[in-house]
């Protein structure tokens, strides 16, 4: 079988030169922005942890970098889906996981969703 070089997906490789995406800079940003920008609401605590929660409140998202139990398990991102029709779940990142990376696990998640 012959695959039309059309059909294939393009190979993306990021500037060597540039690699700062590939750590953490501990900065909730890019995350926090997308979820206001889908229209979520988000509220944070006096401690500096924030919550978000999905329009239809089936996806919740907290940012606990003062979570003295997040900590304790190495997780600064906790993410908890209950799909309609399906078991919830959890995903966690830690604390070197950048948040462009946590911002593209939702990005592709809410994408998926609305399919």
């Amino acid at each position: 079988m012959t695959t039309s070089a059309t059909l294939l997906p393009a190979v993306v490789r990021p500037a060597v030169e540039d690699p700062h995406w590939l750590s953490s800079d501990h900065c909730a940003a890019p995350v926090l922005d997308l979820l206001s920008a889908l229209g979520w609401a988000v509220v944070d605590t006096p401690e500096a942890n924030v919550h978000a929660t999905s329009p239809d409140g089936r996806v919740y998202v907290g940012w606990l970098p003062e979570d003295p139990d997040a900590w304790k398990r190495n997780v600064v991102w906790h993410v908890r889906v209950q799909p309609a029709d399906g078991d919830a779940w959890v995903q966690e990142f830690g604390l070197h996981t950048p948040a462009e990376a946590v911002a593209g696990f939702l990005a592709a998640l809410v994408a998926h969703s609305s399919r």
